[in-house]
């Protein structure tokens, strides 16, 4: 008999305000229907950097035409980037309209799984980290002045983790009506974890302090317990994290071989963060 492997998807997200700033200014998307999860991270004057972010993640669920289980991988991540297109065109006419909205835009980092794959796309300094037997690795990369400062070789890590100007983006969604999304496609299995987070909780923490937190406590706990680390080490901005747990579901699995299902489906319905195989690493 041939064993079909199913997975579902379990997620927990958290978005705190930090101990600097008088509103949240973050964003997140659980869509876990359609298997999308996404974070924004807003700037604008007033509000309109938390309108810019909300819009980012209410439009992105909207755009997404869901592909279809026999689509290719290219046309799965062009699928999520059109939608970021449209998002991102969306928001520029917003403000284009309204006085008070000028110049506002957003980070956006989404991910939407379909077959046995995660299809990153990524617009800003919001991250997207992968968790797999114990180590944890950033599988986007930021669209920040400091990132092309080190990849120019004209700053070290350590000095753009310190420099000032460490939250100056070069790419948004929303700033113009058209940007450049780049997308990433990433194999996935059961046990992996996919973390997605705004640079609110990246700024203050290593990987490695990413893999033991995820690695020493139950899932559930993780986001509360690194907007608590974030917060104690200033909590200078918003601290919103998202984190995807890709959890084998072992009686779907057994009754999807038994009745000859197609093979490496992913299941995204939603599931309560309690019920199913318990959510440790």
């Amino acid at each position: 008999m041939i064993m079909v492997l199913i997975m579902r998807l379990i997620p927990y997200a958290l978005s705190d305000v930090g101990r600097k700033r008088q509103h949240n200014e973050d964003s997140f998307l659980i869509a876990n229907g359609v298997g999308l999860f996404a974070v924004a991270d807003g700037m604008g004057g007033h509000r309109a950097g938390e309108k810019a972010s909300r819009m980012a993640v209410d439009r992105l669920r909207d755009a997404l035409v869901p592909p279809r289980k026999s689509a290719t991988r290219d046309e799965v991540l062009g699928h999520l980037q059109r939608a970021m297109f449209v998002t991102g065109a969306a928001i520029f006419d917003a403000a284009q309209s309204d006085p008070d909205l000028a110049g506002m835009g957003t980070t956006l980092t989404a991910v939407l799984f379909h077959g046995m794959r995660a299809y990153i796309a990524h617009v800003g300094d919001s991250r997207a980290y992968l968790y797999r037997d114990g180590r944890v690795q950033q599988v986007t990369v930021d669209h920040s002045w400091v990132a092309e400062q080190v990849k120019a070789g004209l700053l070290t890590e350590q000095e753009a983790k310190e420099s000032r100007f460490r939250h100056i983006i070069t790419r948004s969604v929303g700033f113009e009506r058209e940007v450049q999304v780049d997308g990433t496609i990433c194999p996935i299995q059961a046990g992996d974890c996919l973390l997605l987070c705004s640079d609110g909780l990246s700024n203050y923490l290593e990987e490695s302090e990413f893999a033991e937190v995820l690695g020493q406590h139950l899932y559930r706990e993780v986001p509360q317990l690194l907007v608590d680390l974030a917060n104690s080490r200033g909590g200078d901005d918003n601290i919103t994290v998202v984190l995807i747990h890709i959890a084998n579901d072992v009686a779907a699995t057994a009754e999807s071989s038994r009745k000859g299902r197609g093979e490496g489906r992913v299941v995204t319905g939603h599931h309560p963060p309690d019920s199913g195989p318990r959510d440790t690493p």
